[in-house]
């Protein structure tokens, strides 16, 4: 359940952003950033389902899989596909994610 609420979030994280990328450099009209809050608001939201107890842990395990999924948003979304470099530097954060999520503690 726990990779459902991150995938989730960086939905919402991603296109709550987009909504004001788009407001600021597509030229898009401003009430493109309404929809933009209300993601947002439920990216927040969605981040305090983590089961830890330490936020900044959730947080950092996340940037993992707001990665991947900024990746998947640039290639199905603005129909550019990732190069080897993209790829390779999701890897090792991918790495980094599972080293925080599945470390031993104690």
């Amino acid at each position: 359940m726990t990779y459902i609420i991150y995938a989730a979030a960086a939905f919402f994280e991603i296109a709550g952003c987009f909504a004001f990328w788009a407001w600021l450099r597509m030229g898009k009209p401003l009430w493109w950033t309404v929809p933009g809050l209300a993601s947002l608001a439920l990216f927040a939201w969605l981040l305090t389902l983590i089961p830890s107890e330490a936020a900044g842990r959730t947080f950092a395990a996340y940037g993992g899989i707001y990665i991947i999924a900024s990746l998947l948003w640039l290639w199905l979304v603005e129909q550019r596909v990732p190069d080897r470099w993209d790829i390779g530097g999701a890897l090792a954060c991918l790495l980094g994610t599972a080293l925080i999520l599945f470390a031993p503690r104690g």
